[in-house]
């Protein structure tokens, strides 16, 4: 599975820009499946779909910095979206589902974030029936049109349809997003035929109804109102070509996997390139390669051009510098939600120096070697950590916090004291007494206390490793992330493997033939 796209190849979306204004248009070739056995009806969707709405939204950001309002839609007539495709799920293995409800989890967030700090505002122009992840799409939008027409509407059918939950934020959205009563949520929740008209703007569930009659007119002069108080910034765009992959090597054995970035030279346009090259790798090792339970975090280079290229992108106050910063930012919080062991190893001729060091402070364990490199023994050269304003702020996690906050959750006063060495080169004592490292074995020890280390990860559950991590990693305050990625997708995760969504009499199976779902009623 390959998660590069461009527009000119897109099967399922089509994607048009008018100066400030966007139009992104839902149509999904039905006979476009990632894999034979279903068909997309109705423009229901499947990982395929969501890779093209993915990429679109990274080249919205990127390469159109006029644009300041997305309008979201669909080009067939009466139905906007059907949700992600019943037949695909339900003959989907679990890793699969999982990983395609995380995957446009991220890309709903995406769409968010724009809106957010890029002052690139999405608006859903609902033109038809609207169910389960097509209202999810809706509702990562910041405002939605539902046409005015008697019969179009929006619906979470997921649990009276399907025995599953809606699970790309959908619960969450609409309680924590929108407002909704809790108790008309539930109503809703509960309402295979969903809700339209004059109740689902007074429920909060859409924010207008628009005639039906110059439907996208009226979308078009609403959007041109809310780009008028946005807040993009100017600048020149940037295209998003085809990765060179040059900062980011994938080397595997049977249970693990190294992953090694590489610090700039005297590129200009190292961080989105590396980025967009870890962004990759993440995607394709999570979906591809899901046997591979550890990842080991390696950084190779220049500590001091990873800083210099640094302050460059923070001090440049344009459109494109803040993309860039987002997209590191979305990246890591793509690292944090993986279901991956991840270990990071600090060695000599490593670079995990601000931003970089997001990459160690991500991982769930943190050694450093203090000695000599294992090949050179009698080298000069040390293994260092250097903190930075990186470190402090500019990328937090899903929980709110930045990563070295949620590493000393219990101990705020530490992080101050560590904001107090920023920009020094920190030697393996150094951070191990401030206990930014796990361990810091000396040379003789290190490549028995790595064996050892990533051999005892290897013979666990990775099901309890998984549950372990996530509630590790998202240490205090709840957000609607932290809701969406733990609480729910933990739930949903579960769900899937019952048999009352997908056993042979389960809904998911029995969806559309006719027959009704047979549940074990207990209550577990």
């Amino acid at each position: 599975m390959t998660f590069e796209r461009h527009p000119s190849g897109y099967r399922h979306w089509k994607l048009t820009t008018d100066g400030d204004v966007a139009w992104l248009e839902l149509d999904v070739d039905p006979d476009g499946g990632l894999v034979p056995g279903y068909e997309l009806k109705l423009n229901s969707y499947d990982l395929g779909v969501d890779i093209e709405l993915y990429d679109a939204t990274q080249r919205l950001r990127f390469e159109h910095p006029e644009v300041r309002v997305v309008i979201v839609t669909s080009a067939k007539d009466n139905v906007f979206c059907a949700g992600a495709n019943i037949r695909m799920l339900a003959s989907s293995s679990h890793e699969w589902k999982v990983n395609f409800c995380k995957f446009t989890n991220e890309t709903r967030n995406a769409m968010e974030d724009a809106a957010a700090h890029s002052g690139q505002v999405y608006v859903a122009a609902v033109n038809g029936t609207c169910a389960g992840g097509g209202y999810e799409i809706a509702l990562a939008c910041e405002k939605i049109l539902l046409v005015d027409d008697n019969s179009s509407t929006v619906a979470l059918p997921e649990v009276p349809l399907l025995g599953v939950l809606p699970g790309t934020g959908g619960l969450t959205r609409v309680v924590d997003k929108r407002g909704v009563r809790r108790d008309l949520a539930d109503v809703f929740a509960t309402r295979p035929d969903g809700v339209k008209g004059r109740t689902a703007v007074d429920w909060r569930l859409v924010d207008e109804l628009v005639p039906r009659q110059g439907f996208r007119e009226a979308v078009l002069a609403r959007a041109k109102e809310f780009a008028r108080t946005s807040e993009r910034l100017d600048g020149e765009g940037v295209e998003l070509k085809p990765l060179k992959h040059r900062y980011v090597d994938i080397a595997r054995t049977a249970t693990e996997a190294t992953i090694t970035v590489k610090g700039p030279e005297d590129d200009d346009g190292w961080l989105l390139d590396v980025t967009r090259e870890l962004d990759d790798a993440i995607l394709r090792l999570r979906t591809n390669e899901p046997e591979l339970g550890t990842w080991v975090l390696r950084t190779e280079g220049d500590p001091a051009k990873v800083l210099d290229h640094e302050r460059a992108v923070f001090d440049a106050k344009d459109c494109l510098s803040n993309e860039i910063v987002h997209y590191f930012k979305r990246t890591l919080k793509r690292l944090d939600v993986t279901s991956r062991s991840l270990i990071a190893l600090v060695e000599p001729g490593s670079c995990y120096a601000g931003l970089l060091l997001e990459l160690a402070l991500a991982a769930d364990r943190q050694y450093i070697l203090d000695g000599p490199p294992i090949d050179d023994e009698d080298s000069e050269e040390r293994a260092a950590i250097t903190l930075s304003e990186a470190n402090f702020g500019r990328f937090p996690m899903g929980n709110g916090l930045t990563r070295l906050e949620s590493r000393f959750f219990g101990d705020p006063d530490h992080v101050t004291r560590l904001a107090e060495v920023r920009g020094k080169a920190l030697s393996p004592a150094e951070v191990n007494e401030l206990g930014l490292v796990t361990d810091a074995p000396d040379d003789l020890d290190w490549e028995d206390e790595i064996r050892i280390a990533l051999e005892g990860r290897a013979s666990l559950s990775p099901d309890a490793l998984t549950g372990m991590e996530a509630n590790h990693r998202f240490v205090g305050p709840e957000t609607l992330e932290s809701k969406i990625f733990g609480r729910l997708a933990a739930w949903q995760n579960w769900i899937f493997t019952r048999p009352n969504a997908s056993g042979p009499e389960g809904a998911l199976r029995r969806y559309g033939t006719g027959q009704k779902a047979v549940f074990d009623r207990k209550r577990v």
